[in-house]
């Protein structure tokens, strides 16, 4: 474990099940998971910083093996509890930016809404490629920094636009693809009020900092909210679909980005 700095208390941001979500928010974990399990099919599988651990289910259900951790304790007795009769899924205490697995172990690692906490992203990129065999994939997900309501969570550290994750990435010899989602709806009275009412509370820095003092906030302007099970399961909401993104990865419309990144064989 990283010992160098303190570990924030990441149990009060991550989406967990004490935790409710909207709608829209439902369908964006059901995104992340439905992408990652179709290149999880028959493969050797890596989450790192895997949260409570709500999608392992879905990733355990089409793998051939599956190793999750999260640097949080906390986070990782949650997932443990829920998965306590999976023989399939191991939960361990994990660092991204210390991982020690052994090399080209893995198909495929995932990372999650999580870049942005890692001190060095350089040390992760580096492990990363170290425990993929050969054509293996990282795949990584993130908020968008460029897009207009961008609101930066109060234990980041560095957030990595579009063009910014696809030039890291090479460096580090992946092959990188980029893709957006979940565009910023602007047609309509109700979602261009929204949009403006959010832009104005991340310009004020009101908005509350942790998952359940935001409910409030969301229960306002999307509604009756919905508890998050410890596990997704596949086929209960629509994933949104991704668009490809081409260099210079203009990607200001997106709320969220991905990269599919390939080792060299």
């Amino acid at each position: 474990m990283n010992t160098q700095h303190d570990v924030p208390d990441y149990s009060t941001i991550t989406e967990a099940p004490d935790t409710r979500a909207s709608a829209d928010q439902m369908q964006i974990l059901h995104t992340r998971y439905g992408l990652a399990a179709k290149y999880a099919a028959g493969k050797e599988v890596l989450e790192v910083a895997c949260g409570a651990g709500v999608g392992l289910g879905m990733l355990a259900r089409v793998s051939r093996r599956l190793v999750a951790g999260d640097i949080d304790e906390r986070n990782c007795a949650i997932a443990r509890e829920t998965y306590r009769n999976n023989p399939q899924i191991e939960v361990r205490h994990l660092d991204a930016e210390e991982m020690p697995l052994p090399a080209a172990s893995f198909d495929l690692v995932i990372l999650f809404e999580a870049l942005y906490y890692l001190h060095s992203a350089d040390a992760f990129f580096q492990h990363a490629k170290r425990v993929l065999r050969p054509g293996g994939t990282l795949l990584i997900f993130s908020v968008n920094c460029r897009w207009g309501g961008f609101n930066p969570s109060p234990f980041s550290t560095r957030y990595y636009d579009a063009p910014e994750m696809a030039d890291a990435l090479a460096r580090h010899g992946f092959q990188v693809s980029v893709y957006g989602g979940f565009p910023e709806q602007t047609d309509g009275f109700i979602p261009k009020t929204i949009s403006a009412i959010r832009k104005v509370a991340v310009s004020l820095h009101v908005i509350p900092q942790t998952q359940q003092s935001k409910e409030w906030l969301k229960r306002i302007f999307y509604g009756r909210l919905k508890q998050i099970p410890r596990e997704l399961q596949a086929g209960t909401v629509a994933p949104a679909a991704l668009e490809a993104l081409k260099p210079p990865y203009a990607a200001g419309l997106y709320r969220f980005i991905c990269a599919v990144a390939t080792a060299a064989l």
